[in-house]
């Protein structure tokens, strides 16, 4: 009878686990921020003012954590807007913008061309976001990481966020 050794049998599995479980999951990192505040599993966005949503996994919204961070945290930390204070990015303010600002698209229309809180004309105190800068998928993220984080996030955009200079 021919007996098969255990040794190579076991490290070929041990192999296969790695693959199959180590692998994936050190390469789906996500930041502790979104997993602890704000999502562990896909979760819905609204994408556009008709009321259609989307799945956004944590993993994308760790990227739009990320471009926020790059890009915007600067004058945005913790949802508050530096630059003028009575906008912030509390869920509040970015829907009695006009129009809304509740959305994908609409947050994407902003960055695209910055308007006053009112919709009256461009304004200069956001940067316009060209789409050599960031493209549409890149902006995509980063908006559903807003409205995710206006959503759950514990202060965001509001007095509770205390500034001392």
């Amino acid at each position: 009878m021919l007996k098969t050794p255990a040794l190579p049998w076991l490290l070929g599995l041990l192999l296969i686990l790695q693959m199959v479980i180590v692998q994936p999951a050190l390469a789906a990192r996500v930041d502790e921020y979104v997993y602890r505040f704000l999502a562990k599993e896909p979760v819905t966005i609204p994408i556009n003012s008709a009321g259609e949503t989307q799945l956004f996994s944590p993993e994308e919204l760790t990227l739009g954590k990320q471009l926020f961070d790059q890009n915007c945290k600067n004058c945005h930390v913790g949802g508050a807007t530096l630059p003028n204070p009575a906008e912030s990015l509390a869920l509040a303010d970015l829907r009695a913008a006009n129009p809304p600002r509740d959305n994908v698209a609409a947050l994407v229309a902003y960055q695209r061309s910055p308007m006053l809180q009112d919709g009256s004309e461009l304004s200069y105190l956001c940067r316009r976001v060209s789409e050599d800068w960031l493209t549409n998928d890149q902006l995509q993220d980063l908006a559903a990481f807003l409205l995710r984080a206006a959503e759950k996030s514990p202060g965001w955009g509001t007095d509770a966020l205390e500034l001392s200079f």
